[in-house]
């Protein structure tokens, strides 16, 4: 049966990822957005789906069924024209839940850090056990062509982002995942423009908790006393519980082997089971690989398919990802928008730079670009996550809908961190001091979950052109 779907927002990410998915399964999938461009409108393209302009004109004929992006709210013709004609729709993530997801063994990775990697990681586990899996993933992992897969096994793998649903579902995305296998990696504070407190978010993982069928497991960090509080408030599944080795009591615990992160040791209830080198660099990275691997043990991957998996894993494009090297100069690109989540890519860094015996000096680059990293919640804890660099600049956040007195003080956080550390007014401003002062052998992390006005290949550009 021909059934057409209209995707309202789906030149965002997410949405985008779900057409490819939806027409992967049959749909007949058309959308609209405004801003349209590459390399989005190209991606679609070639997926065969047109994107048009807002319009009430495009809900004609009426589709069998609309999706409404989270970026959408109420004043956009396309939704009030679906609320007035009475026609159907739902939620992005809704859509994955009822159409996508049934008869699918569905593994879900929630915490506030880590997810993308730590779903691509699983993701390519099972993948390299020959498992086929589908998944849905906030970003691009390295492995895969691209962060969206129908698959062809059972197992599908989903990040489980906190975020709110839609402007009709004010839910946690995660809640429509129906996770079978869950991994709860961390929980901290975060998303302060749609949660209060970490009180609201714990929760919504109490809520998440209760999804998971009693044959089902959850994977938790032992570590994390905020995740302990969530499960005393009710499980009725399996736990499975990992730690870093000599911590916690657990069933699984990890090691690091190499300083950077790149040899490590996975232990099962005591008992050295797994060891890997590979490419990736960070212990946080390690605690990922013990959770995927705990999970993909109980969803019945062999030791030997995790440990190949393991080893195999390329990671995620905007995860410590080298854009390139110009006058001697490293420059990285990272998503990092949190303080917990910005100390382990700066450790990491730091940890990889003395393992390599490189001279340079660490420069990171810092845009407040997320709603909670604008405002002045993590003002004092910035500070200490950024401790391991030689030389840090920051740029001051966007003023949109913040008002001044609640806006991160930038000035204050480089005068905490020490003499090394400046607040800059641009990314133009950020260029032209590295570029000046930047030396052979540095490397350069920038850290922004958003385009920073393409300031990377700006940055190495004007380094080549210092040579000449």
């Amino acid at each position: 049966m021909d059934r057409h779907l209209h995707i309202l927002g789906i030149c965002g990410t997410a949405m985008a990822a779900i057409a490819s998915l939806a027409r992967a399964s049959g749909w007949r999938v058309s959308g609209s957005d405004a801003g349209v461009y590459p390399p989005m409108s190209d991606y679609l393209a070639e997926l065969g789906i047109d994107i048009l302009p807002f319009s009430a004109a495009n809900l004609e004929p009426a589709p069998d069924l609309c999706v409404i992006g989270n970026a959408m709210s109420r004043g956009n013709v396309e939704v009030e024209a679906i609320l007035e004609r009475g026609l159907a729709y739902c939620s992005g993530p809704e859509f994955v839940g009822r159409f996508i997801l049934p008869g699918r063994h569905a593994l879900v990775v929630a915490g506030t850090h880590g997810k993308t990697t730590t779903s691509s990681m699983a993701a390519w586990v099972l993948e390299s056990a020959g498992l086929a899996p589908g998944f849905l993933i906030g970003g691009v992992p390295e492995n895969f062509s691209g962060g969206a897969r129908l698959g062809e096994g059972r197992p599908f793998v989903l990040e489980g982002d906190e975020y709110d649903t839609a402007f009709f579902d004010k839910r946690s995305k995660f809640l429509h995942y129906r996770a079978r296998t869950l991994i709860l990696n961390n929980l901290e504070f975060d998303h302060a423009d749609i949660f209060d407190d970490l009180e609201a978010i714990r929760r919504q993982f109490q809520f998440l908790l209760r999804t998971v069928p009693s044959g089902g497991s959850v994977i938790v960090n032992a570590d994390d006393a905020n995740l302990d509080d969530v499960l005393a408030r009710g499980c009725w599944s399996h736990v499975v519980r990992f730690a870093e080795h000599g911590g916690a009591a657990a069933d699984w615990h990890w090691q690091a082997l190499a300083g950077d992160g790149t040899h490590f040791r996975l232990y099962r209830q005591g008992q050295p089971l797994i060891e890997v080198r590979w490419d990736t660099i960070g212990s946080h990275n390690i605690a990922n690989a013990c959770a995927v691997a705990a999970a993909c043990e109980a969803m019945g991957v062999s030791v030997a398919d995790i440990q190949r998996g393991l080893a195999g894993f390329a990671g995620v494009r905007r995860r410590m990802t080298l854009v390139g090297e110009a006058r001697g100069v490293k420059v990285y690109d990272d998503f990092a928008h949190h303080p917990t989540a910005i100390g382990g890519v700066v450790a990491a860094a730091r940890a990889a730079m003395s393992g390599n015996g490189t001279p340079g000096r660490l420069w990171v680059v810092v845009e407040p670009r997320s709603n909670t990293m604008r405002s002045r919640i993590h003002q004092h804890s910035l500070p200490g996550a950024l401790a391991g660099a030689d030389r840090v600049l920051i740029v001051p956040p966007d003023a949109r809908h913040m008002r001044r007195q609640d806006r991160l003080d930038v000035a204050a956080v480089c005068s905490d961190i020490g003499t090394h550390a400046r607040a800059l007014p641009d990314a133009d401003a950020v260029i032209a001091v590295l570029a000046a002062e930047a030396q052979r052998g540095d490397r350069v992390l920038i850290l922004s979950n958003g385009g920073f006005d393409a300031i990377h290949g700006r940055l190495l550009q004007r380094l080549e052109d210092a040579v000449g």
